[in-house]
């Protein structure tokens, strides 16, 4: 079986290709480098194609037997929306036709910024009410697989993705988790910096379990869009918590304003009875054993 992995160069592509080629997949990685980096696909034995979701020549891609994609500008903080429709909404909707024309299954990464500020737990008929132009872009993403499904005779899954973390997140930058930064902080003696008063809650998701999730996708009981996260709310002050008693360290928060209020998600946490109906996921991590073991891989503790 041959997969094409779109934006594998990132961070949960990178763990996706890599997955799939230790479980015996020929696989390729298209990434246009913008976001993603190399140091990501270090020990990956497959093909790397560099170039870009908008222009490269679709029928390379005609002797792949599955598409994960995982492309799209990921930066929320990100204010140009033509650029940002351009990207996530074309590049994608090339790749979901072809896949579709080939009868190709497409599983696919959209984003729990499609709930916006609605009440938690979201469910997923609770979406389209997004808070940025990256939920936005996401959401229509959505509504254009959910056009193509009622055509389409290959399997088309949706995966929303909830605040991923795990290895291979660094080269994210800005945008890597929380939890990632807050352990850099925390690692150079500084105090963790969130935002006051560190109550806003975040369903955090390991990214073991949102690759797992990708390859229980093919076997779908039918096409459709599912939650991915831990179905559980963890506040910015328990992670602080849970890092210090990994991390064997002792700092109190910092508290500081937020400058995104206007669009900031204050409270998410996935309903994932479609996911366990559809997909038959259920999250394998605790949010505890997911930081031991997170930390562990990056050599942080031993």
């Amino acid at each position: 079986m041959k997969a094409l992995v779109t934006g594998g160069a990132g961070f949960i592509g990178s763990n996706l290709a890599l997955i799939l080629v230790e479980e015996g997949w020929e696989v390729v990685v298209l990434d246009d480098f913008s976001s993603g980096d190399y140091r990501n696909l270090l020990g990956f034995k497959g093909d790397v194609i560099a170039d870009d979701i908008l222009n490269v020549d679709l029928n390379r891609f005609k002797d792949i037997d599955v598409f994960f994609y995982q492309a799209a500008i990921t930066d929320t903080t990100v204010r140009d929306q033509k650029l940002m429709m351009q990207v996530n909404v074309e590049g994608f909707r090339r790749f979901l036709d072809f896949a579709v024309k080939h009868h190709r299954p497409f599983i696919y990464a959209s984003s729990a910024g499609t709930y916006g500020n609605i009440p938690a737990p979201q469910r997923e008929d609770m979406a389209g009410a997004p808070s940025n132009i990256y939920g936005f872009s996401k959401w229509i993403d959505d509504c254009l697989a959910f056009q193509y499904m009622k055509i389409a005779d290959s399997l088309i899954v949706g995966l929303r993705y909830f605040n991923v973390f795990g290895p291979r997140e660094d080269y994210k930058g800005k945008m890597a988790s929380m939890i990632w930064q807050l352990a850099n902080q925390m690692k150079a003696g500084q105090k963790p910096r969130i935002f006051k008063w560190g109550e806003q809650k975040r369903d955090q998701v390991y990214v073991k379990d949102v690759v797992r999730a990708n390859l229980l996708a093919l076997r779908a009981k039918r096409s459709g869009i599912v939650n991915i996260g831990s179905g559980q709310a963890t506040s910015f002050n328990k992670i602080i918590k849970v890092l210090n008693e990994v991390l064997g360290t002792h700092y109190e928060p910092e508290y500081i304003d937020n400058p995104y209020a206007e669009f900031y998600q204050e409270y998410t946490q996935a309903d994932l009875t479609l996911a366990q109906e559809i997909l038959g996921y259920t999250p394998q991590w605790t949010f505890e054993d997911a930081v031991k073991d997170y930390m562990q891989t990056v050599g942080f503790v031993e």
